[in-house]
């Protein structure tokens, strides 16, 4: 049975989405069976993938609106070397649509149990912003994933994502933990970075991954080929990096066994 990680963060611009396709990667590279939902109607994760979001005809839309199924819309990124739930624009108006349906926060939840015996990893990468699509999200997963940045506003960012994960925990999905706070962008040599780093590892203690993602141009430049740094750059900081990543979430899950 497959574990599921929501990837969210309500601020934008913290490599959330690099982080999900990256990790994605990373994992299939150690050979996980790694499902990659995109939740965000910009579709910025499908388009990393190698996947034209122009031309599609069914997405992660027609699923959570129940037109079609999950196994009829998913593709496989060859890039990735795993498979993708792709999204795009039409995206922005399923939250309008789920309004006055039954069920409107548990769709993903269901059309994902269909599928999850087939994979060892789903993720979710979540919109910048706490709305019905992130609680399917939430409501779909055993843990979260946050990405930040170490900077002063993250930490005020923080708090209000904590507290709904609190809330959805308590109305929507009982097995709702934190996975683990992922420090991307990250700058050593910034004073700031590093007094917001203490800070998280003294509130969150073995939540916050050893793993830190550093600010890395081929990380900036890969999504524009459509591919995961791994398949970019092997050798670059970034994807040396999220391969670390993968290789301590594989570690805490077998810690836990």
């Amino acid at each position: 049975m497959a574990k599921i990680l929501a990837v969210t963060n309500q601020k934008g611009g913290v490599g959330k989405t690099t982080s999900a396709v990256n990790l994605a990667a990373s994992l299939a590279a150690l050979g996980q069976r790694v499902l990659l939902v995109d939740l965000d109607p910009q579709g910025n994760a499908t388009m990393g993938c190698g996947v034209d979001k122009r031309n599609l005809r069914h997405t992660v839309y027609h699923v959570l609106l129940e037109l079609t199924s999950l196994t009829e819309v998913r593709q496989h990124s060859d890039s990735g070397k795993f498979d993708l739930l792709p999204a795009n624009r039409e995206l922005a108006g399923a939250e309008v649509e789920l309004v006055d349906q039954p069920q409107r926060e548990t769709r993903l939840k269901k059309a994902l149990s269909a599928v999850t015996a087939e994979y060892d990893y789903v993720l979710i990468d979540c919109p910048p912003a706490l709305n019905l699509l992130t609680v399917n999200g939430l409501t779909a997963a055993d843990a979260v994933m946050i990405p930040m940045q170490c900077e002063y506003y993250a930490l005020e960012g923080l708090s209000d994502l904590v507290n709904t994960i609190k809330k959805v925990r308590v109305s929507l999905n009982p097995r709702l933990e934190i996975e683990g706070l992922l420090r991307t962008m990250f700058d050593p040599r910034n004073t700031l970075a590093q007094q917001v780093s203490d800070q998280l590892k003294q509130h969150f203690g073995s939540k916050v991954y050893d793993t830190v993602i550093p600010r890395n141009i081929r990380l900036a430049e890969a999504p524009s080929h459509g591919r995961p740094v791994l398949s970019y750059d092997r050798s670059s900081k970034g994807a040396l990096a999220y391969q670390g990543l993968a290789a301590e979430i594989l570690q805490r899950g077998l810690d836990l066994k």
